[in-house]
């Protein structure tokens, strides 16, 4: 017997108590100029009372970049008390990170399609600009503390209901799974297929087995969490997310019960035909 929230219809989606909020856009833009503007709204209120901005950012989604960096440019809206703590990168078969100018390097895509468009009068330090280190896992939960907490955790949702690489797996009890901070991982034959067929044309011989990745447990100590999904199948994932049952099994469903959450989605993904 299969699972009935899988067949539920965009109206069922929303309107059966979904777990989490789900707010249906009408298209990508929308859903990613959405998070470039509550990315903006929240430096902009964290600058006017002199208080520094934390956010978790993803690569992956991506399409929020442009309008955040248009917006920074455009408002003359200062980075320089804001802290982006990416929240994975790839790393190679030693557990390094990958190069930053392999096509799959996350540090080179925030490099080249934000930090270096951003004019630098604008700029954060470079220090400020953030991504875990296979070297020194615990630099980011300490760093998070230091900080007083991450304002906004952005991000989306993995094909086994990952967020960042928090990997499912049922083998542990939900309160261990959630207390795991930044670490190196292995990553699933499940997410290598995913990535290679959304990020690098299906290679998937040449897709890394290993990455670091911060912790479900940043990621839900953070003040609000804004996820977005956009893809053909994240229409069964955003499914189970808003009516599974909890489980370390789809990591994702973990976070549901956080008290300022939620999932932004197109019509596209809350249609179940085109």
């Amino acid at each position: 017997m299969g699972h009935s929230y899988y067949s539920y219809t965009k109206e069922e989606l929303t309107g059966n108590h979904p777990k989490l909020p789900v707010i249906v856009m009408e298209d990508n833009e929308a859903v990613f100029r959405s998070m470039a503007e509550e990315m903006a709204k929240e430096i902009k209120e964290h600058n006017e009372k002199g208080k520094k901005t934390v956010l978790i950012c993803p690569v992956g989604p991506v399409g929020q970049y442009p309008f955040f960096v248009e917006m920074v440019n455009e408002q003359n809206i200062s980075l320089k008390n804001v802290w982006f703590i990416n929240m994975d990168e790839y790393l190679d078969d030693e557990k390094q990170w990958i190069a930053k100018d392999h096509p799959l390097s996350f540090r080179g895509f925030m490099q080249r399609s934000v930090y270096d468009k951003i004019r630098k009068d604008l700029l954060m330090p470079e220090e400020q600009r953030v991504f875990p280190d296979p070297e020194r896992p615990e630099y980011v939960p300490e760093l998070i503390e230091k900080l007083g907490g991450v304002d906004i955790c952005f991000g989306g949702i993995g094909i086994n209901g990952h967020v960042a690489f928090n990997e499912a797996d049922p083998s542990m009890t939900n309160e261990a799974f959630l207390s795991q901070k930044t670490r190196v991982l292995e990553i699933t034959k499940e997410t290598r297929t995913a990535n290679a067929i959304g990020d690098f044309n299906g290679a998937l011989e040449d897709m890394p087995n290993y990455c670091v990745t911060i912790g479900i447990y940043e990621i839900a100590h953070a003040r609000k969490i804004r996820l977005g999904c956009f893809r053909n199948w994240h229409r069964a994932v955003v499914r189970r997310a808003a009516y599974g049952e909890a489980s370390s099994d789809f990591p994702v469903s973990l976070l549901t019960a956080h008290p300022d959450i939620n999932l932004k989605i197109t019509q596209f993904v809350a249609a179940l035909h085109d």
